[in-house]
């Protein structure tokens, strides 16, 4: 009973961290872009700060999160291609929940907190859970937006261009 002694203790201290999810995240090789593709099913390529500008047309974009939507991060000094998160709850206007690929270096996280920090309450600025300190990370984020998990139907000048088409 003495040698159980400081595994008990582990699992009452994990237990009281009142923290949902992994504890260290899967370990993998795939990058947050294949990753996020297979999860929401959102078919871009190419960098993870480039899929804003090439989902017009394909996907419809939003300043509101949404349950299988990919949040998409710009590029900066940190994150030299951008990163992506597939949106896995809507837990409050400020807070989502994500899974991703290599936030933590080659991990898959899921459900992770991720927090609007913007003045504007538009999600272009964000704290993310950073797993191995088990507490919201202290640095934020400028993201562009998400991408939202359907496909998007015609756009508004499409659809006009489409009444002056000549009939056949």
């Amino acid at each position: 009973m003495v040698r159980l002694a400081p595994f008990r203790a582990l699992i009452l201290a994990a237990c009281g961290s009142g923290r949902v999810g992994t504890s260290s995240g899967i370990s993998t090789t795939l990058e947050c872009v294949p990753y996020a593709r297979q999860l929401s099913g959102i078919q871009l390529h190419g960098d993870a700060h480039t899929w804003w500008d090439q989902a017009p047309g394909h996907y419809d974009r939003s300043s509101r999160p949404m349950p299988g939507g990919v949040l998409v991060f710009r590029r900066t000094g940190r994150l030299q291609s951008g990163h992506v998160s597939v949106v896995r709850q809507v837990v409050s206007d400020r807070e989502i929940t994500v899974s991703q690929a290599n936030w933590v270096r080659r991990r898959i996280t899921r459900d992770e907190p991720v927090v609007d920090v913007s003045p504007g309450n538009d999600w272009t600025t964000v704290r993310v859970w950073w797993e191995p300190s088990r507490s919201l990370g202290t640095s934020t984020y400028s993201t562009y937006g998400f991408i939202a998990p359907n496909r998007a139907g015609p756009s508004r000048s499409d659809l006009i261009a489409g009444l002056n088409v000549p009939p056949r």
